[in-house]
């Protein structure tokens, strides 16, 4: 595999982490507190075991922070020019209490914006700000690309922070479409440094007329579009599938992407989302979570190009093409 070629226009992400609600349990547990539409034994063969899931006290916000405090522990968060705060349920983009507006009729309890109080937390005074929640997701891959598009815009700015947070409300069911959902939060950096992976391109599909659909149609819809996503990103870098290392995707039914990579022309073998046993779907988290797996197994190397997918509510696809630098190689 050559090396990296970059050019003054490129941009790269790196610096993923992650946070998980502090319940660990298992789909058996969940299923017998009501948690479940589906049969556990029905979840556990399409890969599903352990999901976490946050204590009643701990929230959406908490999540981005432990996330963002890995970063700025392990002094990787630095100064940035932008926060991208992506949510995958608009209810987690509003850090204020619900009672309070309820007590005072006063609109600015739902205005409390928890990518303010980030800036706010963490220092980052130079930092402007940016919600993203109508991705379902999909919004991590979006704020990627939303990062993109402001650096190439904004000549001055060198950093931006993409945080995604979700948890779901008390009392919700964790399951969505199918899938067994973990609470949770990722982020990571997109740079003009040359560092981590250069971002290639993203693409993005919605089908707004699918909007509300049932759990059935929307696993109908998945491999139609998945199949045109993939193909449309490809076409967009000059690529086909025989120049892709690997595709990390979402934790979804295990057997849909034995499926997917015959329908898209990819290796199995190169599909990778090890963590859904541990993890579930992390609504928007998943890709940096199985990506950082990708990294610590020592198995990239310069010049891999990776594509990341994600399917959504909205309906929404989203992909991304990275391509390992020497750095994230090493």
């Amino acid at each position: 595999m050559s090396k990296t070629i970059t050019s003054p226009a490129d941009v790269f992400v790196d610096s993923f982490v992650y946070a998980l609600g502090e319940r660990k349990i298992h789909i058996s547990e969940s299923a017998a507190a009501g948690r479940l539409l589906s049969e556990p034994d029905d979840l556990e063969s399409s890969g599903f075991r352990w999901h976490h899931m946050c204590g009643p006290d701990t929230s959406a916000y908490d999540l981005a922070k432990m996330a963002t405090a890995q970063l700025a522990d392990s002094g990787r968060l630095g100064s940035v020019d932008a926060i991208v705060y992506a949510t995958g349920l608009p209810i987690n983009g509003n850090s204020g209490k619900h009672d309070d507006w309820l007590r005072t009729r006063d609109v600015k309890h739902l205005m409390d914006f928890p990518a303010s109080r980030l800036q706010a937390d963490f220092g980052l005074d130079g930092a402007v700000v940016i919600g993203l929640n109508q991705q379902a997701c999909t919004a991590m891959l979006g704020s990627l690309r939303i990062a993109r598009a402001m650096l190439a815009v904004e000549e001055q700015w060198q950093r931006v922070l993409c945080v995604t947070a979700d948890r779901f409300p008390e009392g919700a069911l964790y399951e969505q479409a199918y899938n067994l959902i973990s609470d949770g939060a990722a982020a990571c950096v997109v740079s003009r440094r040359p560092s981590g992976f250069r971002l290639v391109t993203a693409h993005q599909i919605t089908n707004g007329a699918l909007g509300q659909a049932t759990d059935d149609e929307t696993i109908g819809s998945y491999f139609a579009f998945t199949h045109h996503l993939f193909n449309e990103t490809l076409a967009r870098a000059g690529l086909v599938s025989a120049n892709i290392d690997w595709v990390v995707t979402q934790n979804t039914n295990d057997k849909a992407w034995q499926i997917l990579a015959r329908l898209l022309g990819v290796d199995h073998e190169k599909v990778w989302f090890p963590s859904m046993p541990d993890t579930g779907h992390i609504i928007s988290a998943d890709n940096v979570v199985n990506l950082s797996a990708l990294i610590d197994s020592g198995r990239l190397r310069p010049g891999h190009r990776v594509v990341l997918v994600m399917a959504g509510f909205g309906l929404n696809w989203q992909c991304a093409i990275l391509e390992a630098t020497e750095e994230i190689a090493a």
